[in-house]
């Protein structure tokens, strides 16, 4: 199966870029859960995505704060609140995933027991409601071996994000490490120097080897797009798409080599 992010760089209305995705091929979708960019009716997207026939993928959790949940301070309170409600909001729409970053830039605070015991609480909640949590590797890597190696719960899993992987951290094997808890797929590529989602095939990712790795682990999930239209410009949402989806589905070939 294939899934896309629901915003790959065009402005157009959400039932359209719906209709949009599933029209070209893609079966699932994955949705941004906040109104930080502008959308106060994201609530209601699960069921504008399933009205046009595509299954929820995931939704992406707020990332602007999310250093907050090392800091014993309101804001770190207030952020741990929000995502307990999140656990909530995916329970009640029936989304198995939600995507967690774990820090922001290049100087977050340092992991800690205290946030720990946040995330612990969110994980629990998650138990009850049947969620599933996957955290995403960053620029700090560490903070997800942190998180991973203090919570066994099979609810609490990996998101690989390639692109990522291939800026921030390229010489660690986060598939080989992390590759039994893999929960979903952030599929995107860059030069190397920055998060650039580009277009797989189009920067110095090996999707070989990535593919590889991905299905050494078993996972049997989505391939799942994270890609911007950056160099695409000239072409209409339609035939961005329709690029998207190709790109997906030889990555999805890689993976049955």
């Amino acid at each position: 199966m294939t899934s896309t992010f629901d915003f790959f760089g065009y402005g157009i209305p959400k039932k359209e870029r719906y209709q949009l995705i599933k029209q070209v091929g893609f079966d699932k979708v994955s949705l941004w859960w906040s109104n930080d960019f502008g959308d106060e009716n994201f609530q209601s997207n699960p069921q504008d995505a399933r009205e046009m026939g595509l299954i929820i993928e995931n939704i992406h959790t707020p990332f602007k704060d999310v250093n907050n949940f090392w800091l014993n301070n309101i804001d770190g309170d207030a952020l741990f609140e929000n995502f307990l409600s999140i656990v909530d909001d995916c329970g009640d729409n029936e989304i198995p995933i939600m995507v967690v970053h774990l820090s922001s830039g290049n100087n977050p605070p340092p992991f800690n027991e205290m946030g720990l015991n946040r995330i612990k609480k969110i994980i629990e909640k998650a138990e009850k409601r049947n969620v599933n949590v996957a955290f995403e590797n960053l620029r700090k890597t560490e903070y997800l071996k942190y998180v991973l190696g203090n919570i066994a719960s099979p609810r609490a899993g990996f998101c690989y994000d390639s692109g990522h992987h291939n800026c921030w951290a390229a010489n660690e094997d986060l598939l080989n490490k992390y590759g039994s808890r893999l929960m979903t797929l952030h599929l995107h590529d860059n030069d190397g120097s920055d998060d650039q989602h580009l277009l797989p095939f189009e920067g110095t990712a090996d999707w070989p080897s990535i593919m590889e790795g991905i299905a050494k682990t078993g996972f049997t999930g989505a391939v799942s797009m994270e890609a911007v239209n950056i160099g695409y410009e000239t072409m209409s949402a339609k035939e961005f798409l329709h690029e998207l989806f190709s790109r997906a589905k030889r990555l999805e070939s890689l993976m049955k080599k």
